[in-house]
């Protein structure tokens, strides 16, 4: 349809999710009048890019229908916020929770839009009125890990088959958290487990790809200051 003088790869991301931040980067060197084309498999950026291109005085030229993705072109406008003042922005970004304490040793954690119950740190029923803080953590990492790896793999429009992280936690002494114990102490002392990996692509990209999901995770990078962490990385075919 038109003739971009650059071009941007979103993957599976939203515009709530850094989709934008790809797209300003990728438009921060052009001139006004010229052309972006953004790639994205995400069905909400239909709706959102067009909405953003009004708001922030872009022109939206249309879309087209890919066979993995769709290719929306943005015309650069002439009147532009600096990209550096969005980035300073999402660096300066705080998240934040509420938690209230709950009857029956449960606290409920309000945080945006969503809630959810927390119970007993040490609860070693096979069924519980809800995850502990460390099912959180154990989860936190997981999830961190998981959804990173999609996102890598999805800018690289690299196909992902199947993705499961398994984790483990233990603690140093839990008796001392119970106070059955003076001695010790109650933090993980390692977090284990294993990432399954299948997919058509070959062993060196899913590793680098590995690699890189591990570097820029947030939570990860956070914990393996203070805790061991070993992660072994399995592609089964």
């Amino acid at each position: 349809m038109y003739n971009p003088q650059a071009i941007c790869d979103g993957g599976d991301l939203d515009c709530g999710s850094g989709l934008l931040l790809i797209i300003k980067k990728a438009m921060d060197p052009l001139a006004p009048g010229e052309v972006l084309e953004v790639r994205s498999r995400e069905r909400t950026v239909a709706e959102d890019l067009p909405a953003w291109c009004r708001m922030v005085e872009h022109g939206f030229l249309g879309s087209e229908p890919g066979e993995n993705t769709t290719r929306y072109f943005i015309r650069k406008g002439s009147d532009q916020r600096e990209l550096e003042q969005d980035l300073q922005a999402a660096k300066g970004y705080q998240w934040s929770v509420r938690v209230r304490g709950e009857r029956d040793l449960t606290a409920k954690v309000h945080s945006r839009n969503h809630s959810f119950s927390v119970g007993q740190p040490a609860d070693f029923s096979p069924k519980v009125p809800a995850p502990s803080a460390i099912d959180y953590l154990l989860g936190s990492l997981g999830s961190c890990l998981t959804v990173g790896y999609k996102a890598q793999a999805s800018r690289r429009n690299l196909e992902i088959d199947h993705l499961e992280i398994s984790l483990k936690g233990r603690l140093e002494n839990v008796l001392y958290h119970l106070e059955l114990d003076e001695e010790g102490s109650p933090k993980l002392n390692l977090i284990s487990g294993t990432c399954y990996v299948s997919s058509p692509e070959s062993e060196e990209v899913l590793e680098e790809i590995w690699k890189k999901t591990l570097e820029r995770s947030p939570i990860y990078q956070t914990l393996k200051q203070s805790i061991p962490i070993e992660i072994k990385f399995s592609i089964v075919f």
